[in-house]
């Protein structure tokens, strides 16, 4: 009977958790049902949950509609190399800021924090007259380069500096005492320890570059380099938005990250809680 009390609010609490999850699950079922759907049944009212007929033809001529494989390899691309410089880089920052001790670091820290409450809006047109003054517009570098030099990064250097933070001072002294360099250290032992959290900041990263449609339409002018967040908006046509393909590209645009989250989704709640060595 002890038992059978104690599991109840077990029971409850995963209960809860399901209809929240299913919430949340809710819209991209929605969407890849609306993309089984004619235009038609789309705006049919009473609305009518389940096709008549589904229509798998949307997808074909979604992908014949657009040069979508063109369009996945170039977003592909711009997500690895971003991934990348943010593996590369937010690292070795946090691990300055969290573990050297020089003068003015915290006054430092406190002024990349700061660039948190900037827009891209505010930078927008400066960084685009720089970029297009050595002549790198309609390329990804303007994309790519901020990922590798620290735009828009403070976010995923402060997660790491939390992390770092939190692996106990011990191992790093004895290391030293060894007769380690800080890079050693920061190789050696930081970097392995740290591999939830840079996955974390991995994917956070991708999601960002995936989805990301201002970058490429300011900076991208040949339809032979967009993205796919730019070539859905090619559905949408001067007088007519055809509805199936455009649902159905959306759930292909959307697929790669629900299956990538089930894959990562141990590591990446480990990083997210920023625990540290247990």
């Amino acid at each position: 009977m002890a038992g059978t009390r104690a599991e109840r609010p077990k029971a409850s609490a995963h209960t809860m958790l399901v209809l929240i999850g299913a919430l949340f699950l809710m819209p991209f079922v929605w969407l890849l049902i609306t993309s089984l759907k004619t235009d038609e049944e789309i705006f049919v009212v009473p609305v009518r949950w389940w096709p008549s007929e589904l229509q798998w033809n949307n997808y074909v001529e979604a992908i014949q509609a657009i040069p979508f494989f063109l369009y996945t390899f170039n977003t592909v691309w711009i997500a690895a190399l971003c991934v990348a410089g943010v593996a590369a880089i937010a690292p070795l920052v946090a691990y300055g800021f969290a573990r050297i001790d020089f003068k003015g670091r915290n006054v430092l820290f406190l002024i990349m924090m700061s660039t948190l409450m900037l827009p891209f809006q505010v930078t927008m047109i400066p960084i685009y007259v720089s970029f297009n003054k050595v002549n790198l517009v309609d390329s990804y570098w303007p994309i790519v380069l901020s990922s590798w030099f620290g735009t828009g990064m403070a976010y995923y250097i402060f997660l790491m500096r939390q992390f770092f933070m939190g692996i106990p001072y011990e191992l790093t002294e004895s290391a030293k005492i060894d007769g380690a360099s800080e890079f050693r250290i920061f190789a050696g032992i930081m970097l392995p320890l740290s591999k939830p959290a840079i996955l974390t900041v991995g994917l956070f990263t991708f999601l960002g570059a995936w989805g990301d449609f201002q970058g490429p339409l300011i900076y991208l002018n040949d339809p032979d380099k967009w993205t796919l967040s730019i070539g859905l908006k090619q559905y949408i046509r001067e007088n007519t938005v055809a509805w199936g393909q455009l649902m159905a590209a959306s759930t292909l645009f959307t697929l790669p990250i629900v299956v990538l989250y089930f894959f990562v989704q141990k590591k990446f709640i480990e990083g997210i809680s920023i625990t540290g060595m247990k």
